[in-house]
């Protein structure tokens, strides 16, 4: 895993939850009947995709690229790893859903998990260079 890969991730998560704030605002009940409700979906996988593995994606960047402190580094990954675990778990929650509408997408974007997973992103990418 290059520095490259991993900061793309970072941007397919941070842009999808960019277009999950837009979506809430517009008070779609179901994104069925939305003319962005396909994007709306495939926000979500982009977002599932990136998240899939992203602690264990860290840690090997971190042991490849000999990243110190170590202990620091690692211990740090498995922050993002249980962070980016949680927030899988709901994207891939509300993306089941037959109809999605933005109070469900605002409820998803005000989740500590996701909030605390960008946060923790930010951080790293500032870290990365």
């Amino acid at each position: 895993m290059s520095r490259e890969d991993f900061k793309a991730r970072i941007e397919a998560i941070e842009s999808g939850y960019e277009f999950l704030l837009a979506f809430a605002a517009q008070g779609v009940r179901d994104d069925r009947e939305s003319p962005v409700g396909g994007q709306l979906r495939q926000s979500l996988r982009g977002m599932a995709t990136a998240l899939s593995g992203l602690g264990e994606t860290l840690e090997s960047l971190v042991a490849s690229e000999r990243l110190t402190p170590a202990e620091g580094w690692s211990a740090y990954a498995a922050v993002v790893r249980r962070d980016a675990d949680a927030t899988l778990a709901a994207v891939n929650l509300v993306e089941s859903r037959e109809a999605i509408g933005s109070q469900l997408v605002d409820n998803l974007n005000a989740s500590i998990h996701v909030r605390a997973l960008l946060t923790d992103l930010f951080l790293v990418d500032d870290l990365l260079g």
